[in-house]
């Protein structure tokens, strides 16, 4: 009795933040991208491909937080390896100019892809130091590459992540992948708010990615997960604790 007392009430303080159209972090719980995008608010933009979006939490994003660290170090024990990172989700270069301090960018071809917004965003912006930085919006533009970078990138893709591995010309010989957010159960697809947009973000069943990974030939050498971004959709909380995780695969021989 008191386990369905707890999650009755938990049940009923979400769904309470929900009419009351609080300004919470993650709303609803839909099956679907187009689900999610149907139930957008009056008022904002839908979704991260606008003008107005490129600038939100810009700087956040070019330090160096401590779920950033697992990427950092193995970005710098692969450089020997590798001579061209693909970027995916890499907005107008945030994690480029993050690690500069700790990578020898000079000899990292950085290409970074997203949607055109950000793309157009990040030429803009670019620096005169960002001598190996450069922007698609089409993955089937970049050449052979060494290592696929998707941080952060995972919870906004609306197509399988296979799919999108598969519109490289080559696989990578590497994938590292970062904040990936999943759950015990179905995917589920909340809304994220942006302030002036609510985005889709996809939470994921825990064996998604791992599996997406072996059908495309990799294996996992390293996984963590960072417990300090854990949390509940507010207004679906009895959904479960999202886990965010990260991978470093290799491609089979």
């Amino acid at each position: 009795m008191r386990e369905f007392l707890k999650h009755a009430a938990m049940v009923a303080v979400g769904r309470l933040r929900a009419l009351r159209r609080e300004e919470v972090r993650f709303r609803g719980a839909f099956a679907s991208f187009d689900d999610a995008v149907a139930h957008v608010r009056p008022g904002k933009l839908a979704g991260y491909d606008h003008d107005a979006v490129t600038e939100v939490s810009k700087e956040l994003m070019q330090q160096v937080p401590l779920w950033d660290y697992p990427v950092l170090y193995w970005l710098n024990r692969l450089t020997p390896e590798i001579a061209r990172v693909v970027d995916a989700g890499g907005h107008i270069g945030v994690k480029y100019r993050a690690f500069g301090p700790y990578l020898d960018l000079d000899r990292l071809d950085w290409v970074v892809y997203d949607l055109p917004a950000l793309v157009k965003a990040g030429r803009a912006q670019a620096r005169p130091q960002d001598r190996t930085l450069s922007f698609v919006d089409r993955l089937e533009e970049v050449g052979p590459a060494d290592l696929l970078l998707a941080s952060g990138l995972l919870p906004y893709l609306r197509e399988p992540f296979v799919d999108l591995v598969r519109r490289l010309q080559v696989l990578p010989r590497y994938i590292l992948l970062n904040k990936v957010v999943t759950r015990d159960g179905p995917m589920v697809v909340t809304l994220e708010n942006f302030g002036m947009s609510e985005v889709p973000y996809h939470i994921r069943n825990v064996g998604e990615i791992p599996a997406a990974l072996a059908t495309l030939g990799y294996e996992i050498v390293d996984s963590w997960i960072v417990e300090s971004l854990a949390h509940r959709i507010q207004t679906h909380p009895e959904l479960g604790r999202c886990t965010y995780r990260g991978y470093l695969a290799r491609l089979g021989r």
